[in-house]
């Protein structure tokens, strides 16, 4: 008995110990944890600074609308036709053998050398081998480019030149006459051309525009592209000189001439080159014809009951948009560039009150008018003018 005793005293001492050493529950001390990694302090986070805003300067078109003189640079078109400038632009003589500017109080017959010598040689062959009295030159580019106060989206980079349909007269025209004449509009209707006025002549002169390489487009009114296309037999047999023509808005009293970018010509934007098809079959003049009809319906009716809310607002290009050397042009020879808050010159008020150059397009008659609802409202009114196909 007394062995058992000492024997179960032993086991329970033993026991005790072991519960001491592991931590077991109840052994009469603290169990022993894993020592755990101390958790890092949360980061505080950077403040990014804050940039500056970019200080307030006033349209982009009132900036280079603001230029009178170009850049004492060498000659380059900068970016793209409706995005761009014109570095050492030329200006087209007012008054040559086969030509006379338009417009002079708006100072738009700057361009780049390229253009100038085209618009030369297009007024001296078209006279030589096609008869045609001599050109009536209209806008071309402001002596620095860029956007325009009035009137065009494009003729930025000193590539794009409008031509009238009107004839030039054989003597010169007065101060007066450059400022007042109007050009006559080619169309009968607001969808179709006026055979009496619009002759083989003028798809001759068209026609010569378009053959020279270095045109990459010429824009006309749908109705006169629809006509050139079954007119051109009847000037000769080639025909792939009508894939240049494009259908665009507006282009009812002048045809505007784009020239590609001159070879080598660094930072100058090309649009994609004519796909070489005539543009004569296929829905392309359809689709055309039904644009023509909405906008003709719209304006009409315009005539009779104005919508009454307000026409959005015209998107400003903002000096920042447009290539960065365009700043340089802008600053070179010592010019200051129009401040925010300052009023135009004198020069470029009188540039943006100066008259249209063209007569409106028709209006459809009332007769014309129903014929063409029948029944419906349909309409639409016509976007700005800014040829990019």
């Amino acid at each position: 008995m007394r062995r058992l005793i000492l024997s179960l005293t032993l086991v329970v001492f033993c026991t005790g110990v072991a519960a001491e050493q592991f931590g077991v529950p109840g052994g009469g001390s603290r169990p022993v944890t894993a020592k755990s990694t101390p958790k890092p302090a949360p980061k505080k986070p950077v403040k990014k600074k804050k940039k500056k805003p970019a200080p307030k300067q006033p349209p982009a078109r009132e900036m280079f609308g603001s230029v009178d003189t170009p850049s004492p640079l060498e000659a380059r078109a900068i970016g793209s036709y409706s995005k761009g400038c014109l570095a050492g632009g030329v200006s087209l003589p007012v008054n040559g053998p086969d030509w006379q500017v338009m417009r002079l109080s708006r100072n738009r017959n700057w361009g780049s050398p390229q253009l100038i010598d085209f618009l030369e040689r297009l007024s001296s062959d078209a006279r030589a081998q096609d008869g045609w009295p001599g050109l009536l030159v209209g806008d071309l580019s402001q002596p620095c480019g860029g956007p325009m106060l009035t009137g065009h989206t494009s003729h930025q980079v000193g590539l794009d030149a409008d031509i009238w349909l009107t004839a030039m007269p054989d003597r010169t025209l007065t101060p007066e006459e450059w400022e007042e004449m109007i050009a006559v509009t080619m169309l009968k209707d607001p969808l179709t051309v006026d055979t009496t006025i619009f002759t083989d002549a003028h798809v001759k002169l068209i026609r010569r525009a378009a053959s020279y390489p270095q045109v990459a487009r010429i824009f006309v009114h749908p109705a006169i592209k629809r006509s050139l296309c079954k007119r051109a037999a009847s000037v000769g047999k080639d025909r792939a000189w009508l894939g240049k023509v494009r259908p665009w808005w507006n282009h009812h009293y002048h045809f505007h001439v784009r020239l590609a970018c001159p070879s080598g010509m660094d930072g100058c934007k090309n649009q994609n080159p004519v796909t070489g098809d005539s543009g004569c079959s296929g829905g392309e003049l359809d689709n055309w014809d039904s644009m023509l009809r909405k906008s003709a319906i719209w304006t009409a009716q315009q005539q009779i009951k104005p919508e009454t809310k307000k026409p959005g607002k015209k998107k400003n290009v903002r000096f920042r948009d447009l290539p960065a050397d365009c700043k340089t042009v802008l600053t070179s020879g010592g010019h200051e560039p129009l401040a925010l808050d300052v009023e135009l010159p004198e020069a470029a008020l009188l540039a943006a009150a100066s008259k249209e150059a063209g007569q409106p397009i028709p209006l459809l008659s009332q007769a014309q008018l129903q014929t063409l609802l029948g029944g419906g409202r349909i309409g639409m009114s016509m976007p700005d003018r800014n040829p990019i196909r």
